[in-house]
């Protein structure tokens, strides 16, 4: 069963299906929210809503922006895992830190996060020993944690309200329900199949080992957590009348953001909002558009800036110490050489 499966995926990665397929998909979505948004913003008035955001609650933002942090400070045991899973131990958790953060606030806003999260991660743990095989396995875990944590919320959410992904996906609640306890069993089916013996995906040197029962296990909770916490400063931000729960919230919250990733638009830009005001049909559209703006302003333009000037601060230090060993090298041999230039690592004392 499984060889057939490889053998599948082998034919459509070599016929380049799954790619025209998820540009497909994509542009499909976009699409899709472009029309949405166009018929449901067509009476928004720009000055209520510019009321609302003055007229949200400070306590309300202070405690959004508390759960941004804590979501952001999750994240970052998203790199701290993968970089432990593929051996990787000698790497600090400070680097972790700011690979996750810097790579998830990056890729967040510019879209294409594999690509662009994927390239942060290397500037960074390239300098501690790392090759592009090693952090294509870090970006591989991150991204199953996320997954996982996506699979675990969306399907214990819509078992337990499938109403609210009806608002979105328009489908029966039964339907929705039916569809919930599938993603359950298949991620209690994965757990217990990586539980079983060890597990590995791709050939040669990109073979990945999966974790087993137990770090599969708190891979999920990882992921969990990081979706509450999100979540719930999305709920802090929506109007609170009328007051629908916070587990309603919470799975289209959840599933406007999966759609934003499908859709490799930047920050879910059009989609995810428009998923946003489908769901959440029964308030005012002035408050939640003026909520949703200021969950972007804290999710994304926020770390946005700060990872840049972080990014930005670290090359210029790194500069800064490689021009001074330069100069120490010729103070102690002024006798002009052709040697290799002199490379500042990360590592120990140098470290960032």
């Amino acid at each position: 069963m499984l060889e057939a499966i490889r053998r599948a995926t082998s034919f459509l990665r070599q016929k380049q299906v799954l790619h025209k397929l998820g540009v497909l998909i994509s542009i499909t979505v976009i699409a899709v929210a472009c029309y949405v948004l166009y018929h449901m913003l067509r009476g928004i008035d720009t000055n209520e809503v510019i009321d609302a955001i003055k007229g949200t609650e400070p306590r309300r933002i202070a405690l959004a922006a508390l759960f941004v942090a804590a979501g952001y400070f999750t994240l970052t045991f998203y790199d701290w895992f993968a970089v432990h899973a593929i051996g990787q131990h000698h790497i600090p958790y400070r680097i972790n830190a700011l690979a996750a953060f810097t790579s998830y606030s990056i890729g967040h806003n510019v879209g294409a996060s594999v690509f662009t999260g994927g390239a942060v991660r290397y500037r960074i743990y390239s300098a501690w020993g790392l090759n592009a095989i090693d952090v294509a396995k870090i970006c591989f875990l991150a991204g199953l944690t996320f997954w996982l944590g996506n699979a675990a919320v969306l399907g214990l959410g819509i078992a337990y309200h499938p109403e609210a992904a009806a608002a979105i996906d328009q489908l029966p609640a039964w339907l929705n329900r039916v569809a919930a306890f599938g993603i359950i069993i298949a991620l209690v089916g994965y757990v217990a199949w990586v539980w079983a013996q060890p597990r590995g995906v791709g050939r040669g040197p990109w073979t990945v080992t999966l974790p087993g029962g137990p770090l599969t296990l708190l891979q999920i909770a990882i992921g969990i957590v990081d979706l509450g916490f999100c979540a719930l400063a999305m709920y802090m931000l929506v109007p609170s009348e009328p007051d629908i729960g916070f587990v309603v919230v919470a799975v289209i919250f959840v599933s406007a953001t999966l759609l934003g990733f499908a859709s490799h638009s930047p920050g879910g830009l059009g989609v995810f909002d428009a998923a946003m005001l489908v769901g959440l049909w029964q308030m005012d559209r002035e408050e939640l558009l003026a909520g949703m703006l200021l969950f972007r302003v804290l999710y994304y333009i926020g770390p946005f800036v700060i990872s840049v000037i972080l990014l930005t601060l670290r090359e210029i230090i790194i500069g800064a110490r490689s021009k001074r060993l330069r100069q120490l090298a010729s103070a102690a041999d002024p006798e002009p050489r052709h040697e290799a230039p002199v490379y500042v690592r990360e590592r120990g004392d140098t470290g960032a």
